[in-house]
């Protein structure tokens, strides 16, 4: 007994571990080929056919219903099997209505005879016109808006991917979340570029459906025609009657499944991401009083016009002006309900802390960089009331380290009362280099320049980059963004202007110690290269020099090595920190190009007139001390204006400013234009790389006239 005992049991986990739903794909694909190659009965093709209608009409009621599209995150493979089965279905049904269709509408089952007869409605020319425009709508519109939203939806993702591991890493580096939590969201970024990935193909397959959906159309059309007058005798009436039936009511019992996964696939590319199911979010975002009212007042001054069908456009606008004070009670209702009271008044009791001695702490040397807040901003980096300014202070310096090269020092943040509450500043190495104001519970709403309309809200100026901005409440975010705004929140502000103040101070970053940091991690892999270069060739002092002129210019040190060995083979002739930074760079010419644009692009460049180079040729080789040189004031007014004027138009272009000129000049001209610019790239012919593809779009000139050069103490 025991050992049957013990048979059953491993019988009932074999069985409780071998699931139904394993079978489920190996039957679907063995009905597959069943369909291709065996001819069907009528019987089974009716009940494939509303199989096939139900399992579309299943996946669209799932895709409406997800709040996420990891939720389905078996979608593109469902996709894959249910196109196959239709495709199965309309070989299986295009060899009946072949073989079969003289005989009579119900040749290929009652489901395409139905179909086709209800779309006819007695006229085969309008029923035939209707069904070529159901079949347009599903190519044109919505096969073709679902491919299109799936192969940005990937682009996208997967470039914001490595981002979303940095947020994770910072963080988990500072303790906000544990590593298990890190794993989880570390997985879920993978499987949602996976997904997308994959749906940017699957959507492929949607669209080959509704081609090969036309074309079928036109076989069975053509075909059946031909057979009936050939094969069968029928007149040119009968077999175009008899086989348009056919026709139409098989490619509608495949194009409305089609049309539905088309609908599917476009509603899962098309989602934002939140906790809300897509009818619950519409609801939610569409319920805006002002719509309702506006919309309900022009459909109620249309019903009064005369001629117009006054009823039904004054009931409709009744019943929209309705629909918007119901919203407006509710939003109210919602307000009344989220008020929470804040008491940020000190603690009853707390003893006053005694003042110190006088030390050295009091003393302290200025930090290297630092953001100094007002009070009334310290809740954006309090992460108990959910401030996460610093866990974004942590992914630019880790994103701008990346970058540059180098380890950026640490940013302190400390609050100074002699701040207005609502305002920071940005310092470097004690001085400030960049402050704005915030004001707090409002969102700044950026004029990228090309919005629809304008909002209403505080003026302001967008600190990073200067652009004009209006501060918005949260609720007329949505409103703000379809009117073409960049709308972000406080945080986001702050985070973007730090970023644009150190790249700008990168140079003052580079002190002794950290260029120290980076041989040390050379030398470990490389020992002989810093033995023979420094300090025995060339002193720390002027590889800090040179790596500062580098940074000065945006050029990133992340290829240290090819910069040591260029500095260690070029330094017997010449120890002048200019001259060897500039025999530097062409040696990192590609990286320098692929700051500016793609691997894969051609390089837009401007250009000097020929003789203003010669000019400026002319007067930096008879100076003895390039610092020492300058332009008579009116042609420097001339070059300035006429930079400014091609710098404009590029940017108006979504185009890089880059301008070539000679090795000679390079370095004197691009510290004079860096007064006028700091969008403007100034490269030497010898620093564009020989295979790099370039175009000259546009020559800088002056009158020559006007203006001449001379050389002068500065």
């Amino acid at each position: 007994m025991a050992s049957n005992a013990i048979s059953m049991s491993d019988l009932r986990q074999l069985t409780e571990g071998f699931k139904l739903s394993s079978l489920a794909v190996p039957a679907v694909i063995l009905l597959i080929l069943t369909m291709l190659i065996l001819p069907l009965p009528p019987v089974m093709l009716d009940v494939l056919f509303t199989l096939n209608i139900l399992l579309a009409l299943l996946v669209i009621m799932v895709a409406i219903n997800t709040a996420t599209p990891m939720e389905f995150s078996s979608f593109p493979t469902v996709i894959l099997f249910s196109t196959m089965l239709r495709l199965g279905l309309n070989v299986a049904s295009t060899r009946v209505v072949l073989l079969e269709g003289h005989t009579g509408g119900d040749a290929a089952g009652q489901v395409i005879e139905a179909f086709g007869a209800f779309v006819i409605g007695g006229n085969y020319v309008v029923g035939f016109i209707v069904f070529a425009i159901l079949m347009i709508i599903n190519f044109i519109v919505i096969t073709k808006g679902a491919g299109r939203s799936s192969e940005v939806a990937a682009r996208f993702t997967l470039d914001a991917m490595p981002g979303r591991q940095m947020a994770i890493d910072a963080d988990l580096n500072a303790g906000i979340i544990d590593q298990d939590e890190a794993k989880a969201r570390r997985a879920l970024v993978s499987q949602e570029s996976d997904f997308y990935g994959t749906m940017d193909g699957a959507s492929k397959f949607v669209r080959g459906d509704a081609v090969a959906g036309i074309l079928i159309l036109l076989i069975n059309l053509v075909g059946g025609v031909t057979i009936g007058l050939l094969q069968y005798d029928l007149s040119f009436d009968q077999a175009t009657k008899a086989y348009v039936l056919l026709t139409i009511g098989d490619g509608l019992v495949a194009q409305i499944p089609a049309l539905i996964l088309s609908l599917s696939t476009a509603l899962i590319v098309t989602r934002v991401t939140t906790t809300e199911s897509a009818p619950e979010q519409a609801a939610n975002q569409l319920a805006n009083p002002a719509a309702f009212y506006i919309a309900g007042s022009i459909l109620v001054l249309l019903g009064i016009i005369p001629g117009m069908p006054n009823l039904v456009f004054l009931l409709l606008g009744a019943c929209a002006l309705g629909l918007g004070y119901l919203s407006q009670q509710k939003l109210a209702l919602e307000s009344q309900q989220g008020e929470v009271p804040v008491l940020d008044a000190p603690q009853a009791g707390a003893a006053p802390k005694e003042p110190n001695e006088v030390d050295w702490d009091d003393a302290a040397q200025v930090d290297v960089v630092s953001l100094e807040l007002g009070y009334g901003l310290i809740p954006m980096v309090d992460g108990e009331t959910g401030g996460r300014l610093l866990n974004r202070i942590k992914g630019i310096r880790k994103k701008l380290s990346a970058e540059m090269g180098f380890l950026l020092p640490s940013i302190r943040v400390r609050d100074n009362l002699d701040n207005a509450p609502d305002s920071y500043s940005i310092i470097i190495n004690g001085s400030v280099r960049g402050s704005g104001n915030i004001e707090s519970g409002r969102e700044m709403a950026i004029n990228p320049g090309n919005v629809l309309t304008q909002i209403e809200g505080s003026p302001a100026k967008e600190p990073a980059f200067g652009l004009d901005a209006v501060w918005i409440d949260p609720a007329d975010r949505e409103y703000a963004q379809a009117s073409g705004y960049t709308v972000v929140d406080p945080g986001t502000v702050i985070a973007t202007h730090l970023n644009a103040v150190i790249q700008n101070n990168a140079a003052e970053l580079m002190t002794f110690d950290v260029a120290q940091e980076l041989l040390d991690r050379i030398e470990q892999t490389s020992p002989k290269l810093i033995e023979d270069l420094v300090p025995e060739k060339l002193p720390l002092g002027a590889v800090v020099q040179i790596l500062q002129n580098l940074l000065n210019e945006s050029v990133p040190l992340r290829d240290m090595r090819t910069i040591l060995e260029t500095l260690a083979s070029e330094v017997g002739r010449t120890q002048n920190p200019q001259a060897l930074t500039a025999a530097v760079r062409p040696k990192l010419g590609r990286l320098i190009v692929q700051q500016i644009i793609g691997s894969d692009e051609t390089l837009p460049v401007m250009t000097l007139e020929p003789d203003l180079e010669q000019l400026l040729n002319e007067l930096v080789g008879r100076s003895e001390n390039v610092d020492e040189i300058a332009l008579e004031p009116n042609l420097a007014d001339g070059l300035f204006q006429s930079v400014r004027e091609s710098v404009q138009q590029l940017e108006d272009q979504e185009m890089p400013a880059v301008i070539v000129v000679s090795p000679l000049i390079r370095p004197w001209l691009a510290r004079l234009l860096r007064r006028v610019t700091r969008d403007l790239t100034v490269l030497s012919y010898i620093e564009i790389p020989e295979d790099q593809a370039i175009r000259v779009i546009s020559t800088i000139s002056i009158n020559r006239t006007e203006h001449n050069a001379e050389q002068v103490g500065v």
